[in-house]
């Protein structure tokens, strides 16, 4: 019960909470001013302009947020009057619904910042469609002036809100990153953990899920903390956030070795101290992740350093003799170091997060200046999508066939009165990829249903005006709020928002016949979606080629600088800029490769790209970067090795990491170790200070045999990806 009252805590107190609620207040605010000002039916499409304006309105940085959101309006109000002209006329109207939909959904060439605009403009020709054309006798002029009110004032509330909340968000983001770290350590805690054998360990998919994930996350943190840090506070949360990738690298490379150390019984009990002892930073973690949501400080952490420095002693004592390199006790002890370095960066944050260190400014204004994402309009988007595999092209291509189908379908039924629920169902279920797709439909499906039973209990006890008037901004903030997490919820909202407004604005039809419209046309709009989501489709197959050359370049390039002689030089500076963008790159292809895999697992069988190889591909991407992490540490913790011990084995090292990789050909691959063995000195268990020299140079052995066959398994899933391309030529011919 306390779990659960936590979790929902940490839901409310959420920075996409806090932006649907401030999207429901707008709204609150425009539709009663406009009410009392103009009256109803001002209100109304006043309303709608303002609804247009919510889906980009999203916790980000204020560096051009109004023309952020201002595309919404520009183009939402020339099609609201255009569909207000052609309202009586429905073939005119479709031959505009059809070429409009394609156009709006060719925002999408934007990414994750077209997406909500495609949205927006959808709405507002669907919502003109429920609004009645010059009711009243208010003209078409007037009309569209109440939306273009309506769309204006929520274009300035939504830019002050963003101000005034901005550093709230940040504090809100960042604790969100903190639960999400949390979360996988936990994850990797238990696969310490399962080494007694007492319950199963999480699959390593799951672990890169959640990697990915937290990739994606990272990115939306990065715009928002190292926005204009000038301020204490924001340099503290900006410090904390860059100190966090640096514990991410330490979760990854704790990894290392686990296997090997999990297949020797007598490493069972030392391991699962340390997946206890992980399970107490996660704790930790998430604890200062709930601080900053409450807006507290976070209490102090324990140092487990003593515990793990009692497993070192247990291991050195229990150590026993042996000829394999490296030793049981070797491994042992590498691995409480690496989950030592987690406990470290956890210190440095916790004392950051209470106020008892200082950020390292320098660093803060230059990842400022480099890290964050550009939040102005470009055409370069558009003018790369006119090709015909293009996924947004072709996508734009599908929504308008889609649309006009369903905008048909509803002309021919025998109701009419909310044909646009059909077309609306359409827009919002039918997305880029067919596993977004069907998440989207049976969520849909699901929602519309208990919204249905919820409004109709609502609606059948014939509640005050008033009620109902609070009852739509209140819908619309938590159909805001969950649009992204949990689209269930948003479904259900939006069900109980359409159907109170659809009582409101015709009382001469009965409830009933509006909530059972409601479900037929939520049934038919998902089926058209459901069943356009197969024409001209984007299979992911199709994306594998660029994917798989990015992770491959991406780890290239991180390799080369990771181990390069300047960086080497300069391995005592807190900040290597050009080694921490690419480390960047490469989780971030890492993400979209993981993301990409993922959701082709929905796809028919015949056209899912090959499984094993990107799976194994994904898995040696991972542990290259845990292998240059380790090398790293292993260079940090013995920081009087003579570099020119080590710089010549790291030269060559990265030659052949880089020779593997962008090698043009496979028989180019390099076949010997990177260097001769130093001899083991002062390497006793119960030392400290045994000599880490071997351990280095096994390291890089490693690395340049991940690379290898990091290399193979990117050649086999491009290659199997050539062989279909030639396959369906020679279908053609």
């Amino acid at each position: 019960m306390r779990k659960r009252f936590k979790n929902l805590l940490r839901i409310f107190l959420s920075s996409y909470v806090t932006t649907g609620i401030s999207a429901g207040l707008g709204l609150l605010i425009i539709a009663a001013s406009v009410f009392f000002l103009f009256g109803p039916l001002a209100a109304s499409v006043a309303t709608v302009g303002a609804i247009v304006c919510i889906p980009p309105d999203r916790a980000s940085p204020r560096r051009n947020k109004f023309f952020h959101l201002l595309p919404a309006a520009v183009i939402g109000l020339p099609l609201f009057a255009c569909v207000q002209i052609l309202h009586d006329q429905p073939l005119y109207l479709g031959l505009l619904l059809v070429p409009a939909t394609f156009m709006a959904f060719l925002a999408g060439a934007w990414g994750k910042q077209g997406v909500p605009i495609v949205i927006s403009i959808m709405f507002a020709m669907i919502f003109s469609m429920a609004v009645p054309s010059q009711s009243h006798g208010v003209s078409l002029l007037v009309t569209c002036g109440y939306f273009a009110l309506g769309a204006t004032a929520y274009l300035l509330y939504a830019t002050a809100s963003n101000t005034l909340l901005n550093d709230r968000y940040r504090a809100q983001v960042l604790g969100e990153i903190f639960l999400s770290m949390g979360a996988l350590m936990r994850i990797q805690g238990s696969r310490f953990g399962a080494a007694l054998g007492q319950y199963p360990a999480p699959q390593p998919g799951e672990l890169m899920q959640k990697q990915a994930e937290l990739a994606d996350e990272l990115q939306a943190a990065r715009n928002i903390l190292l926005e204009s840090p000038r301020q204490p506070r924001r340099q503290q949360l900006a410090a904390m956030l860059i100190n966090l990738l640096e514990l991410r690298d330490h979760l990854l490379a704790s990894e290392l070795d686990l296997d090997a150390a999990a297949a020797n019984p007598d490493c069972a009990a030392t391991l699962d101290q340390l997946g206890q002892i992980i399970g107490q930073l996660a704790k930790a973690v998430e604890n200062m992740g709930d601080a900053l949501l409450r807006g507290g400080i976070p209490p102090s952490f324990t140092d487990r350093r003593s515990e793990l420095a009692d497993l070192n002693w247990n291991v050195a004592g229990n150590a026993q003799p042996g000829t394999d390199f490296p030793p049981v006790w070797m491994l042992l002890r590498g691995l409480i170091h690496r989950v030592g370095n987690i406990n470290d960066e956890i210190v440095k944050l916790n004392r950051l997060a209470r106020g008892e260190a200082e950020p390292d400014l320098a660093l803060v204004r230059t990842a400022w200046k480099l890290f964050v994402s550009p939040t102005a309009w470009s055409w370069r988007p558009f003018l790369l999508l006119w090709r015909w595999d293009a996924p947004p092209l072709r996508h734009a291509l599908r929504a308008a066939l889609a649309v006009g189908t369903g905008y048909c379908l509803s002309l021919a039924l025998p109701w009419a009165t909310h044909g646009y629920w059909i077309l609306l169902t359409i827009v919002v279920v039918l997305r880029g990829s067919l596993s977004q797709t069907l998440e989207r439909r049976d969520s849909r499906v699901a929602g519309t249903v208990l919204g249905c039973i919820l409004a109709a209990g609502l609606l059948v006890m014939n509640p005050p005006l008033l009620l109902l008037m609070i009852i739509v901004p209140v819908a619309q903030a938590i159909s805001h709020s969950f649009a992204i997490k949990r689209y269930l919820i948003t479904s259900v909202s939006a069900t109980v928002l359409s159907l109170t407004l659809a009582h409101l604005l015709s009382a001469g039809t009965s409830l009933e016949f509006h909530v059972f419209e409601r479900l037929g046309d939520t049934l038919i709009g998902a089926g058209i979606a459901w069943a356009f989501s197969y024409v001209l489709p984007s299979w992911e197959r199709g994306q594998i080629v660029a994917l798989v050359n990015r992770a491959v370049l991406a780890q290239a390039r991180h390799a080369k600088i990771a181990l390069s002689r300047s960086q080497l030089q300069a391995i005592d500076d807190e900040f290597e800029l050009e080694w921490r963008l690419a480390r960047k790159e490469a989780f971030d292809s890492l993400s979209a490769l993981v993301q990409a895999t993922r959701r082709s697992l929905s796809e028919p069988r015949a056209v899912r790209p090959a499984l094993e190889s990107l799976e194994q591909l994904l898995a040696r991407g991972h542990q290259l970067l845990a292998q240059l992490t380790a090398v790293k540490s292993l260079l940090i913790r013995r920081g009087h090795l003579e570099h020119d011990d080590i710089s010549e084995p790291m030269h060559i090292a990265a030659q052949k990491i880089d020779t593997a990789l962008t090698a043009p050909h496979s028989d180019a691959l390099p076949d010997a170790p990177v260097y001769k063995a130093w001899p083991i000195e002062n390497s006793a268990a119960d030392s400290l200070d045994y000599d880490l020299k071997p351990l280095i140079l096994r390291r890089l052995n490693l690395s340049v045999d991940i690379a290898i066959k990091l290399r193979e398994d990117a050649d086999r899933a491009l290659a199997i990806r050539s062989a279909e391309n030639r396959q369906a030529i020679e279908d053609k011919a």
